[in-house]
């Protein structure tokens, strides 16, 4: 059993804390909404707190999931941040995406408090932390890793470090950039499908067993098809994800057309209203475009 907190209860975090428990652990979880916190607390027989330093006092590990770059920054920095509250030889697990800019940035600091620092973004949705399998990319010391990986067994499926720090959030942008491409050519696909009078459930039974088959095919073809959007991984967030994926691109001289392109056509949705819109959304604005 570990001392441990969590910090940010979203549709992500708010189950993640919940497998450490059930795991044997002792949580103390923050979030920004202290409804929140309390009503994980009382499901969960754990313990929330006020601040993020408080949350994490005497923790041997702490972890985070919150929203983007300025949100880590709040809950990990200041007088009342996790940082300020951590014990030397603690490590925070972090499993927002954000840049990594901002990973090596808050590594760095942690370092010069004695606290270990792992950046571990998360792939595999609400369902896949609900469900306790998630993929989880992580960057990192050895040390660091080997101490935090047996958490994250509580929620992961996958748990890899890919490198030092950062390394993890590269791996998620790179995750990301799939998605967009993928998404965007299985909504033409079925659209031209439908449009030339093709039953669209008997091309992917066909289909999706090959080399064109992958898991948004598998997942999200039926409500695609249906033309509902109201669940999954908003729009929005996609959106945050891939200017981080372009910033990359730009920062390594890396051409990344595609991923540029689709990010247009996220914007495209939002103006459609569909910010909150799952990924898969993009099959909408086609219709609107037609």
């Amino acid at each position: 059993m570990a001392k441990t907190a969590f910090l940010g209860l979203g549709v992500m975090g708010y189950p993640m804390a919940g497998h450490l428990v059930a795991q044997g652990h002792e949580v103390t979880v923050y979030n920004r909404t202290t409804a929140k916190a309390e009503k994980w607390a009382a499901e969960h027989d754990g313990a929330f707190a006020p601040t993020p330093k408080e949350a994490a006092e005497g923790c041997d590990f702490v972890m985070s999931c919150v929203g983007n770059d300025d949100d880590l920054r709040s809950v990990c920095l200041g007088p009342e941040g996790a940082f300020a509250g951590m014990k030397p030889g603690a490590v925070f697990v972090d499993h927002t995406t954000v840049s990594a800019k901002v990973t090596r940035e808050l590594a760095a600091i942690a370092a010069e408090a004695g606290i270990g620092y792992v950046d571990a973004p998360v792939s595999g949705g609400q369902a896949g932390a609900e469900n306790g399998v998630l993929s989880v990319m992580c960057g990192g010391s050895e040390a660091d890793f080997a101490k935090a990986e047996p958490m994250m067994a509580a929620y992961g499926k996958i748990v890899k470090r890919l490198g030092e720090v950062g390394m993890g959030q590269t791996a998620k942008m790179c995750n990301q950039i799939c998605i967009a491409g993928l998404v965007q050519g299985l909504s033409e696909a079925l659209l031209l499908a439908e449009n030339s009078g093709l039953d669209g459930e008997a091309l992917v039974d066909v289909i999706s067993g090959g080399a064109a088959g992958s898991w948004q095919m598998v997942n999200r073809h039926k409500t695609m098809l249906a033309g509902e959007y109201e669940h999954g991984f908003a729009v929005d967030w996609m959106r945050k994800d891939l200017a981080i994926c372009l910033e990359a691109g730009e920062e390594t001289g890396t051409p990344l057309p595609v991923t540029a392109l689709v990010d247009q056509f996220y914007k495209d949705v939002q103006t459609m209203g569909g910010g909150r819109w799952d990924t898969s959304s993009l099959m909408a604005r086609l219709k609107a475009f037609m």
